[in-house]
C-alpha cells in the first residue's frame, strides 16, 4: 500500500519519465517499417514545430520570384 501512496505524490514527473522511457524502448527495441515510419514522422513534426516556434523562418510564405 505504501508503494501506491508514494507514486501518487510524484505522478507528474514519473509519468512523463515513464512515457519517455517507453517511447525510447519503442524506438530502439523493434526494427520494422511501422516503427521507422512513426519515429520519422514524429521527428519531422518536431522539426517543423521547432522551426515555426523558435526561428524567423516562415514555412508558409510564398517563395520569392526571381
Amino acid at each position: 500500500m505504501s508503494g501506491s501512496d508514494s507514486k501518487k505524490g510524484s505522478s507528474g514527473s514519473s509519468g512523463v519519465m515513464a512515457w519517455i522511457g517507453s517511447a525510447c524502448r519503442f524506438a530502439t527495441d523493434r526494427n520494422d517499417f511501422r516503427r521507422n515510419l512513426l519515429v520519422n514522422l514524429g521527428l519531422f513534426a518536431a522539426g517543423v514545430w521547432a522551426v515555426r516556434n523558435f526561428s524567423d523562418i516562415d514555412l508558409m510564405s510564398p517563395q520569392p520570384v526571381t
